[in-house]
C-alpha cells in the first residue's frame, strides 16, 4: 500500500522511512516538497500520492521560538493535521499523528493517562493540542501518539547536545526538577511500524487496504520509567565515558528557575502507556535500556 510520510528529515521521520518500508511503498516528503503551512499544498500532495496511510511526523518543534511565532506554529501543528485528517477521511485512509507531553501542565502527581484533561502552559503545547483536536474531530480513522522527550542520533536534541558539551566542558549544569521519559526516535518508529501492521492486518493483500475500525484515539508512546533531565544527562555521561574519553568531570543539578526559557515546560511529563499495550500489544523498553542501545548504535556508525 502507499504510505505518505511527512517530516522525512526529522528525528522520528528519518527512522520511520526504514521502519515502514516493509509495509508498503513509502512516499517520504520533507519541507521542500510539503510545506505544512500551505493548506492547498497539503491537499495537492495527498491527492497526488493517494495513500492508504498518512503518517504525519512533521511538526513545528522549536518550543521557545513558538512563543514569538504563534501563527506559524499553529498553522503547522494545529491546522495542518486537521487538513491531513480530512484528506484521509475522503480517501478512506488511516492517519497517524504525533503529539506531545506538552499538552499537559505538569502539575499532576504520577503518570498522565490519555483521558487526563490537557492544560498546556506554552504556545507549542497549545498548538499541539489544537492538532490533536482537529484530528479527533475529523471523522478519519486515526491514531494520535503522544511522545515524550524525544532524542536520536541526528538533528538537534538533548542527547547530542549533552554529548557535545561533555566533550568540551568540565561541568554540565542541568535542570533536575523536571521529570519525564526520554524516548529514542528509533523506538518510536519501530513501535509505530508494529502498530501499523496490526491496524491493517485484516486487510493485508487487499487492493484497497483499510485500517481496522474502533481503534481510533489517543495513545501514549513513550519509554518506560522516568528520570529528571539531570539524571538523563548523568546517564549519558556515564555510558559515553565507557566508550570515549570526555572532558566533563561533573554534572551539577540546578532548578528550572536557574535556567529561564521563553516557554514554560511541564515539571511532570510522565505518560502512562497502558492503552497502547491493551489495544495493540505494544510496550516500550525502559528509557535507560534504550539509551544504551542508542549509544551502541552511534558507536557502530
Amino acid at each position: 500500500m502507499n504510505i505518505l510520510l511527512t517530516g522525512k528529515d526529522g528525528q522520528v521521520g528519518w527512522e520511520l522511512q526504514r521502519a515502514l518500508a516493509p509495509l508498503g511503498k513509502v512516499v517520504a516528503v520533507g519541507r521542500d516538497a510539503l510545506d505544512l503551512a500551505d493548506a492547498d499544498g497539503i491537499r495537492r500532495v495527498v491527492r497526488d500520492v493517494a495513500p492508504r496511510l498518512i503518517v504525519n511526523a512533521a511538526a513545528y518543534t522549536a518550543v521557545d521560538k513558538a512563543e514569538s511565532e504563534p501563527e506559524l506554529a499553529m498553522a503547522i501543528n494545529g491546522i495542518a493535521p486537521g487538513i491531513l485528517a480530512e484528506e484521509a477521511r475522503r480517501l478512506g485512509a488511516g492517519l497517524i499523528h504525533y503529539s506531545t507531553d506538552y499538552v499537559f501542565d505538569g502539575a499532576k502527581q504520577g503518570e498522565y493517562a490519555e483521558d487526563d484533561t490537557p492544560n498546556p502552559v506554552s504556545v507549542y503545547g497549545q498548538t499541539k493540542l489544537a492538532g490533536e483536536r482537529a484530528v479527533s474531530s475529523s471523522g478519519a480513522e486515526h491514531l494520535i501518539f503522544r511522545t515524550s522527550w524525544v532524542y536520536g542520533l541526528r538533528g538537534r536534541n538533548f542527547l547530542l547536545t549533552m554529548l557535545r558539551l561533555a566533550r568540551e566542558r568540565a561541568e554540565l549544569r542541568v535542570v533536575a526538577d523536571q521529570v519525564g521519559a526520554p524516548t529514542w526516535s528509533r523506538m518510536i518508529a519501530e513501535a509505530t511500524a508494529i502498530v501499523v501492521a496490526r491496524w491493517y492486518e485484516h486487510s493485508a493483500g487487499d487492493a484497497t487496504p483499510r485500517p481496522k475500525s474502533g481503534l481510533s484515539g489517543i495513545y501514549h508512546l513513550a519509554a518506560e520509567g522516568s528520570v529528571s533531565w539531570c539524571g538523563f544527562a548523568e546517564a549519558i555521561v556515564r555510558l559515553a565515558a565507557e566508550r570515549e574519553v570526555l572532558a566533563v568531570e561533573r554534572v551539577t543539578p540546578i532548578g528550572t528557575a536557574d535556567y529561564p526559557t521563553p516557554a514554560t515546560r511541564p515539571a511532570n511529563s510522565r505518560l502512562a502507556a497502558g492503552r497502547l499495550a491493551h489495544g495493540f500489544g505494544v510496550t516500550m523498553p525502559n528509557w535507560l535500556d534504550s539509551l544504551m542501545y542508542c549509544l551502541d548504535a552511534e558507536a557502530k556508525d
